[in-house]
């Protein structure tokens, strides 16, 4: 039978054992994690020092815990002081046994919103793709035979006048750009299943950002250096991290600062929408301290041909997306003034994939 400490720890929800005082008197595994602190280092706290509720929860805890019954709260904002607040559902019940004593449960809700948001991006993905390729040599066709008739006309017209014509040619090629951007979804390969070192892809993007786009920017290191490798594709993850290095450094501007970082979170499980379930233990972040996203579309960022920025396709994020969903992995944003960032969970590779002298 199983013992009380395994059960404790098996847990897959943060959970916390409060006392008659408010005080914390022992935490799981999970919610280390989700309060970013140890068992041993928060025992004895004031647990409404640790969380705040969004929500009149005071009356209704006093009288859950007087009656001895349980306490269910809905879509609350819980934040912990370490990240933005996240919307859970919250369970409070008394421990059998004690006298006064309760335990918190905490359902993050963005795992699963995400799981959800995900499959509707591969589905606009997808409708993305057909009207791409349905529409594309319709309109390359004579997209050539413009910018080929306006180059024809600047040879016969006067240097007051070639503006003109410079402009339909710059136009026409910036249409055939977005239009090869979309294709890029359909022509995408499915993700080679190797084992990838993280932070060899981590600092070939840092490189090239630093020789290219973000030569402007301060790019700061915060790696675990036992992270074991990744199941997935090298030269995709490079674009996927690219790309978030890309938007990172548009956001932050001059003199900005970008922090990436790797950790193994060995409790965090993804449960999909069909009932199976994959450990995505290796997280990467890219952090920026730009201005944030807007809050009108915070929710649909990683949907196609959203974008945050003035003349933005709104293709890039939508592919990240895509890259990591088709790797088995999840991505999600936290965004506020002066902090972004993007955190993508991978799986680990099996160690039949890992070289041998690696193993």
């Amino acid at each position: 039978m199983m013992s009380d400490s395994a059960l404790w720890a098996s847990l897959p929800i943060p959970a916390i054992m409060v006392d008659k005082q408010d005080c914390i008197q022992d935490i799981n595994g999970v919610a280390e994690v989700f309060l970013n602190a140890s068992a041993k280092s928060i025992k004895g706290t004031p647990v409404w020092d640790r969380i705040a509720i969004d929500a009149p929860l005071e009356q209704a805890f006093a009288r859950a815990r007087k009656q001895n019954s349980s306490l269910f709260v809905n879509d609350a904002d819980v934040g912990t002081g370490n990240a933005p607040p996240m919307q859970c559902n919250l369970q409070i019940a008394p421990i059998q046994g004690s006298d006064g004593d309760m335990l918190f449960l905490f359902e993050p809700q963005e795992l699963a919103s995400r799981v959800s948001i995900s499959e509707s991006v591969k589905n606009a993905a997808k409708s993305a793709i057909g009207m791409a390729e349905m529409l594309a040599h319709e309109i390359k066709n004579p997209l050539a035979g413009i910018t080929g008739a306006a180059q024809l006309l600047s040879m016969n017209l006067k240097p007051e006048d070639l503006e003109l014509t410079d402009l339909i040619v710059e136009e026409s090629r910036r249409i055939v750009k977005l239009l090869e951007q979309v294709e890029q979804f359909g022509n995408l390969q499915p993700p080679a299943h190797t084992a990838v070192n993280i932070h060899d892809v981590l600092d070939r993007a840092r490189r090239s950002a630093l020789l290219g786009f973000g030569a402007h920017m301060t790019i700061k290191e915060e790696y675990d250096p036992s992270l074991p490798f990744a199941l997935g594709d090298s030269d995709q993850l490079l674009q996927v991290i690219l790309n978030l290095l890309n938007n990172a450094s548009e956001a932050a501007g001059k003199s900005g600062t970008i922090r990436l970082r790797s950790y193994f979170e060995h409790s965090f499980r993804l449960r999909r929408n069909d009932g199976s379930g994959q450990s995505l233990p290796l997280q990467i972040e890219v952090i920026d301290d730009g201005p944030g996203l807007p809050q009108d579309i915070k929710g649909d960022i990683f949907d196609p041909f959203v974008s945050g920025r003035e003349n933005g396709t709104g293709l890039g994020l939508a592919l990240v997306s895509k890259i990591i969903s088709d790797h088995g992995g999840w991505i999600s944003v936290d965004s506020v003034p002066g902090k972004t960032m993007f955190r993508i969970s991978l799986p680990r590779a099996p160690k039949n994939l890992i070289p041998a002298k690696e193993t």
